[in-house]
């Protein structure tokens, strides 16, 4: 297929942008309740779409929107889910043989993608599959234009929204489609058995009951060949699609890719809608080869787990040139076994948790199966679950002679990648295939003699997985005895009262000694010591800060210009016991537990909040933005936007949909040289100079290099100022310094990456244990100033997730690293100052106190839960302004709700601050948006008179009550989790990811028919046609894409000799159960991002997709 699709961006292009027409429609009104009605159900043959986020794009929250109400309207979708290349998406829509293909992009790239997708469809026959797309702004209108004149069906805009409705953007996109049938005449002869595209015509037509009696028939007859045909069934969420998958992955391996393999998959028709998700390629990652051919199915109106057509469809595959063919079904009942007549060979796939042993005699397939796995082996139970199904398979076969571990029964886990439970269930199928006449070849894959995983070890360990119920439960029995313990400390205060007005009582004095004694010592504690805590913040006047050298000595109070001073830090004035100790528990002061107006008792001074956010181009571009941006403070706080080919781990390359995305809305890092020119001129080991860096699946990498940049810069230090090399011992002094100095956070966060806006690319658990080997690594380097990781809400926000749901999952992300690190024999104090928390700040009324709920759980849950010290107990909280709340739609009021959100956040204590410019609404922000953005934060920390006092949500009814509400929703949902099996349990069932879906579905549906009110966009429209305004596009050049390309090729020349052992070197330490990170910091100075990349997915897997 052609790759050369002429990239026609141009740097900061000024395009013109219009809002809506002169006279604006109301919003199109969308009752999603009534979609899937009767009225919906299409008697007629349904669609089929190929739904999916373009290459390098974790924004999968739109396209999940418009496939379900595609699904809703009757059509069969094949979603493909987010990060999905142009090949990808084309090879699904010919096997699938479907009408539509509708992507989101939202990551820049987009004229080139499209293009690319366009292109491939006509090389391969397709031109008549329609395309469809959108990019909530990010597509301007004069891209739009070009992608409609080039093929592009149609391309929706934030205008196409407002004015159809989600509803009637997905009717227009289903009016535009048709069915077209096949010619008859190409069905009737198999010249080509190697002519897939043919075979996906053909199952198409016996679907539809095209095909003539007679040549059914002759395909019936014809079909008598010795391809065995090998059926996967069992019960719902057993993980069937993915033990296929890593079935097919080592037909693969130990084939070497001689064995060509046929899968049909088969998902259940809707009966209410006549739709389908048929979602079983979602989950394969190894299915894209030459010898791997892929179709799925509905059941339409057959009724049980297999449609009518399979015999039909069976005998067609068997006319082509497989060697195997695999049907999967959907998820079964007790009671059923109906693939077992069509197949010559069954897997039956169960879980553990099947109930008591006598439920297993109501288990059909336990008859029938020639193979029964019982998967995610790693749950609790799993040895006897294995016991008891293979004395039940053992009786079943009336198989006395043998011993029940002689049967053919294994354990797996077929989420860990490279699991030798499936290993061994292979080897046990591939005998039995063997035997129905499936073809020799010479194995490469060890034979492994285990009938269940060798290593089991969970991240969290099952006897854990209550962690967020125990949590809930901790924080609960706090507040109850606080309640209890202000009640005590309020009858010693009226005692204390009542004895001071009426003299000696011996009577009182008994009561209230009795009294004294049932109040606890830390809280009577907290009593005696306010007073001295008091007096350090009266004041007379203002007193100004003073250098020691090391600290500050902080002023209490600010003067205003008419001479008011303002309280730094305002106490309460409260006198009695109960009301005091209700506040010094529930509140406390800035910088005293439990944290809830902030972890340090000031704020630094001469340093505001704000980070200088930069990403663009190549890192010489980025690295003039960052200087320009840091010139007005002596503090260097660079936030660091990497491009999407960065994010994803590749490299940057010449292939249009990979081409199109470099540099364009985020800078291109692919080498240590890269990551040295991004922060040239910058001391990284300076104590204000501080680095932020968002990136997750390939985070390990990056921040090596990071790393290795800082020691770097030290090394060359040394040689200017002694005119030689370093000591070996030198050195060693040089790196600890630098690596104890640098200040800073990588995100890293894996966990947000799977719920949220996704860019995980490495397996799960694979993930996790890099960030564990980088946690180990600063544990053992003294690395104190630098988080490991930065545990984000942000993205689960900005996919859809409510204030609620964002703080609940983030922190419940937090405490599940807690808990994984402490499992691999960390000491709580040894990593937990290395995490940090980022948030985003919407419109919300629980926006408001996120910060405070926080940092309070956060203390409560480590001292008490944990035994945590003081320093672990304080929660970094870091915010970004929302970018869901930045609209196409007149752009010039984002800057309104950005700084009401900074004003929420600076008001909070927010420990840093990153406004978003206005124009990120369709572009990477232009250097003059983004100085914009940063002076409203300056202008709320210099200007708005109240941000002299640091502390102005303390004494609020509405702050207190907010503060508990929101708690207590969040303590629910951590309850909610833990049920089930904990973050990465609710994780294998999609649990996070379809609270997102729904919470953004209803935002969507409550923005689009006018509910949500947000102005300019659905409401307080103009009457008038707006003047059209030009807006500058920032994307990347021509030029520097091709000098990434260029550094690139000489960074791979120049370490040619080194790089594959090195590659070998890092693969073993992996495999071996090393540090890998230790290797990683060594593996970045001969290797590209793209070639560790690859080596990692050699030896920890890639990520699977669900939903």
């Amino acid at each position: 297929m052609s790759h050369g699709v002429k990239c026609r961006h141009k740097n900061k292009s000024k395009v013109t942008i219009m809002s809506d027409a002169a006279k604006p429609q109301a919003p199109a009104q969308t009752n999603l309740d009534t979609i899937g009605g009767a009225q919906h159900v299409q008697s007629t043959t349904p669609l089929r779409f190929v739904t999916a986020a373009s290459l390098f794009d974790g924004h999968d929250a739109s396209i999940n929107i418009m496939r379900r109400i595609l699904q809703s309207l009757g059509v069969e979708v094949i979603h493909l889910a987010h990060n999905r290349s142009v090949a990808e998406v084309v090879q699904a829509a010919l096997q699938e043989d479907v009408q539509g293909i509708a992507l989101s992009s939202y990551q820049g790239g987009h004229v080139e993608y499209f293009k690319y997708i366009i292109d491939m469809l006509k090389e391969n026959g397709a031109g008549h599959i329609k395309v469809f797309g959108g990019g909530g702004g990010v597509i301007v209108p004069a891209e739009i234009e070009e992608l409609h004149a080039y093929g592009v069906e149609r391309i929706y805009s934030p205008q196409d929204g407002m004015k159809l409705g989600l509803v009637g953007m997905i009717e227009d996109m289903v009016k535009r489609c048709s069915l077209e049938s096949a010619d008859p005449a190409s069905l009737d002869k198999i010249e080509d058995r190697s002519n897939y595209s043919q075979l996906s015509r053909l199952i198409t037509a016996i679907e539809r009951g095209e095909l003539a009696k007679d040549r059914l028939a002759e395909i019936k007859l014809a079909s008598g060949n010795a391809t065995p045909v090998l059926g996967i069934t069992g019960t719902g969420g057993a993980g069937k699609s993915s033990l296929t998958d890593e079935m097919i992955r080592r037909f693969r391996v130990d084939s070497q890719d001689q064995a060509k393999i046929a899968i049909i998959a088969i998902d259940p028709t809707r009966r209410k809608t006549g739709g389908a998700l048929l979602g079983d390629r979602i989950r394969m990652n190894s299915i894209y080869a030459d010898n791997i051919y892929m179709r799925s199915i509905a059941t339409r109106g057959s009724s049980g787990e297999v449609p009518s057509q399979l015999p039909e469809i069976i005998a067609a595959t068997k006319q082509y040139d497989f060697d195997l063919i695999v049907v999967e079904t959907p998820g079964i009942g007790q009671g059923d076994a109906g693939i077992v007549p069509y197949v010559d060979v069954s897997m039956y796939v169960m879980t553990p948790e099947f109930g008591a042993q006598s439920q297993l005699e109501k288990i059909d397939m336990l008859d029938f199966a020639d193979i029964v796995v019982i998967n995610k082996f790693d749950r609790k139970g799993s040895d006897d679950a294995l016991r008891d199904v293979a004395k039940q398979v053992q009786r079943n076969r009336d198989a006395w002679s043998s011993a029940p571990s002689d049967m053919p029964v294994y354990g797996s886990i077929a989420s860990r990648f490279g699991d030798d439970g499936v290993t061994a269930a292979y080897h046990g199928l591939l005998q039995v295939l063997r035997g129905k006449g499936l073809k020799e070849w010479q194995s490469t894959l060890p034979m492994i003699d285990n009938k269940k995983p060798s290593v089991e070890t969970a991240i969290v360990p099952p006897k854990r997985q209550r962690y967020l119920a125990e949590i809930s439960e901790s924080v609960r029995r706090y507040h109850e005895a606080t309640v209890e313990q202000a009640e005590v400390a309020g009858e010693v205060y009226s005692l204390q009262e009542a004895l001071r007005l009426i003299g000696n009582n011996s009577d009182l004095e008994s009561a209230l000694k009795e009294k004294q004694q049932a109040l606890a010592a830390e809280n009577q504690a907290l009593l005696d010591s306010w007073p001295e805590i008091k007096a350090r913040y009266i004041y007379d006047h203002e007193t100004k800060a003073q250098a020691d050298g090391k600290s500050a000595v902080p002023g209490l109070a600010r003067e205003s210009l008419s001479g008011t001073l303002v309280s730094r830090v305002a106490v309460p004035k409260f006198k009695h016991y109960g009301e005091l100790l209700t506040f010094l528990r529930n509140e406390n002061l800035p910088g005293f537990f439990p944290y809830a107006a902030g972890v340090f008792p000031y704020k630094r001074e001469g340093e505001d909040p704000a980070r200088m956010f930069a990403g663009e181009g190549d890192p010489a571009r980025t690295n003039r933005r960052f200087k320009r941006l840091s010139e007005h403070s002596p503090a260097k706080r660079l936030s660091t936007a990497f491009d999407s080919v960065t994010l994803y781990g590749f490299d940057p390359a010449t292939r249009p949909d990979i081409y199109g995305k470099i540099g364009n809305s985020g800078v291109s890092v692919a080498t240590l040289d890269d990551m040295k020119q991004l922060y040239d001129g910058f001391d990284l080991c300076d104590p204000s100079t501080s680095v932020s860096m968002t990136i997750n699946g390939p985070a390990p990498t990056i921040l090596a290099m990071f790393l290795n940049t800082a020691i770097d810069q030290q090394v060359d230090r040394f040689k200017d100022k002694e005119s030689r090399d370093p000591t070996a011992d030198e050195y060693k002094e040089l790196k600890a310094f630098a690596l104890s100095s640098v200040r800073g956070t990588v995100q890293a966060d894996i966990l947000k990456e799977d719920q949220g806006q996704n860019t995980c690319i490495f397996s799960t658990e694979f993930s996790l244990r890099m960030m564990g080997d980088i946690q180990q690594y600063f544990i053992n380097h003294d690395i104190r100033n630098f988080y490991s990781v930065s545990i984000s809400g942000y993205h689960i926000a900005e996919a859809g997730a409510n204030p609620i749901s964002q703080l609940a999952f983030t922190l419940a992300n937090g405490f599940t690293f807690v808990e994984a690190y402490l499992a691999r024999g960390m000491h709580i104090d040894d990593f937990a100052s290395n995490l940090s928390f980022f948030f985003s700040n919407g419109m919300d009324p629980e926006y408001t106190v996120i910060g405070r709920v926080a940092r309070r759980i956060w203390a409560v849950a480590m001292r008490d839960k944990y035994g945590a010290n003081a320093k672990s107990q304080k929660l970094k909280y870091h915010i970004q302004t929302s970018g869901r709340s930045l609209h196409a739609q007149e752009m010039q009021f984002n800057d309104i709700r950005t700084t009401l959100q900074a004003l929420l956040a600076i008001q909070d204590n927010c420990n840093s601050l990153h406004t978003n410019a206005f124009d990120e609404a369709i572009t990477t922000p232009t250097e003059d948006s983004v100085r914009r953005a940063l002076a409203i934060q300056l202008i709320i920390n210099r200007e708005f008179g109240l941000a002299k006092n640091e502390n102005p949500y303390q004494g609020s009814f509405i702050a207190d009550e907010l503060t508990d509400l929101v708690e207590e929703a969040v303590l629910q949902e951590f309850e909610r989790i833990s049920d089930r099996g904990g973050v990465l349990g609710a994780m294998e069932t999609g649990y996070q990811r379809g609270k997102i879906q729904e919470e953004s579905m209803k935002y969507e549906t409550q923005k689009h028919d006018g509910t949500l009110p947000i102005i300019g966009v659905n409401t307080f429209l103009s009457e008038k046609e707006e003047e059209a305004f030009e807006i500058e596009l920032a994307r990347s050049t021509d030029a520097e894409k091709q000098s990434q390309i260029a550094r690139l090729a000489e960074f791979h020349k120049r370490h040619a000799d080194t790089a594959p052992q090195t590659i070998e070197v890092i693969k073993a330490t992996v495999s071996d159960g090393g540090n890998g990170f230790e290797a990683l910091m060594e593996a970045v100075r001969d290797c590209s991002l793209g070639q560790l990349t690859d080596a990692f997915f050699e030896v920890g897997g890639q990520y699977r997709r669900s939903t």
